[in-house]
């Protein structure tokens, strides 16, 4: 299993945001929190801002939709440039048509839970789903504290991936740092956001390789 490092721009500079995404032109993705005050209590980057992101990019952006009405709003991340797209179980209605509308327009369809959010639920629904994003933080703020005891619902996500034979991702999305990816990964993750672990150094691209090979030990 391949691991892929996802940096995520909540903790980057917006004011030099283009500078900001070549200092980690070495990631395999690019996260991008969409965030509108009511879903959760902060307000970030908007589509037009997500499409612009898109044009300069070095590496696919992965969305992250932290909104309200994701069945309305998820296909027009879409169409803006996004690789993947990952809405909130907590903000669907119908889950399944939704990735089924997402995967349909070309990218890759992913659901995020809360940390209070079972699993349960979705696993039966694995082969619709490119991603699963458990989120080790509680939604809308970056810099928070890993919770550990999310790593048992990572197991048991990974479990269920290898079982159902899908080739699902397991991202994990809170508190990744030096000092926690080595125990994500060991716990069945493949894919990790950090945030303020990347833009918080001096060097972001040697961070993001040291992130990598410190997961990479588990997947070897």
């Amino acid at each position: 299993m391949a691991v892929k490092i996802a940096p995520s721009i909540l903790s980057a500079d917006f004011v030099n945001l283009e500078r900001e995404l070549g200092r980690i032109a070495n990631a395999d993705l690019v996260h991008v929190d969409v965030m509108d005050n009511h879903f959760v209590p902060n307000l970030t980057l908007g589509l037009p801002v997500v499409e612009r992101i898109a044009q300069v990019s070095p590496v696919p952006l992965d969305v992250h939709l932290m909104i309200d009405d994701a069945d309305r709003w998820a296909p027009a991340f879409a169409r803006a440039g996004a690789a993947s797209v990952t809405f909130h179980a907590e903000a669907t209605q119908a889950p399944v048509r939704l990735a089924r509308e997402l995967r349909e327009l070309g990218v890759r369809a992913g659901v995020a839970l809360r940390p209070a959010s079972p699993v349960e639920p979705f696993l039966d629904l694995l082969p619709e789903l490119d991603m699963v994003l458990v989120m080790t933080v509680e939604p809308g703020f970056g810099g928070q504290a890993f919770i550990e005891g999310m790593l048992a619902k990572i197991r048991r996500t990974r479990d269920a991936i290898t079982a159902a034979g899908t080739g699902t991702w397991l991202q994990v999305d809170g508190g990744i740092s030096q000092s926690t990816i080595a125990r994500v990964a060991q716990a069945g993750a493949d894919v990790f956001v950090a945030g303020s672990a990347v833009y918080g150094a001096d060097d972001p691209a040697a961070q993001i390789e040291a992130l990598r090979a410190a997961a990479s030990t588990t997947w070897a």
